[in-house]
């Protein structure tokens, strides 16, 4: 949500390609995430900027193997920096910068077949449950921006915001976000 508001254009955006294919119901149901490409999109890049595991569960190489110009061992264990990669300028133009728009007509997804976005893992110990998490971010948003309005109270600017994350087993930011929700009608 922060970087929506951050962001106003996006945000605004994503609400009205929500409510644009939603049309007039009580709540957005799973079934409907299949219309919503867009949000889609904001999610990948939500998950690109702020994964919610900085590192992967560790690795462990099965023979001896050299990237770049580094040589690994057999049995070396590593760990896969997700925050890193989603970052990274040689797979991202403007790697520091919130822009959904990435992702329109890419094929990328969540499901490790990419490098360049691992938010549930890669290989034998990704996630398990890849569809239903993806799922559940995109049903949550969308209800959120589909029912509400969203700002910042008054007095308090994006620019001000503190951006600092909290690392750890997972990652956080280390000041909450306080937003006012006005009804959508």
């Amino acid at each position: 949500m922060t970087e929506l508001i951050r962001n106003p254009r996006v945000m605004k955006k994503a609400q009205d390609h929500i409510r644009s294919k939603i049309g007039h119901k009580e709540q957005i149901e799973e079934c409907d995430l299949l219309e919503l490409d867009y949000l889609r999109d904001v999610v990948k890049e939500i998950f690109r900027l702020h994964p919610a595991a900085p590192v992967l569960l560790p690795h462990l190489s099965m023979e001896d193997v050299k990237i770049g110009e580094y040589n690994i061992p057999a049995k070396t264990r590593f760990f896969v920096n997700v925050w890193a990669i989603g970052r990274n300028p040689k797979s991202w133009d403007n790697p520091e910068e919130f822009c959904p728009e990435r992702f329109m007509n890419s094929l990328i997804d969540f499901k490790g077949q990419d490098l360049e976005l691992l938010p549930f893992g890669v290989g034998r110990r990704s996630c398990p449950a890849i569809t239903f998490g993806a799922a559940t971010v995109e049903l949550a948003l969308a209800n959120l921006l589909y029912h509400f309005n969203w700002e910042l109270p008054p007095g308090v600017r994006p620019e001000e915001f503190d951006l600092t994350e909290v690392f750890g087993i997972t990652m956080h930011r280390k000041e909450h976000l306080v937003v006012v929700a006005k009804p959508y009608n």
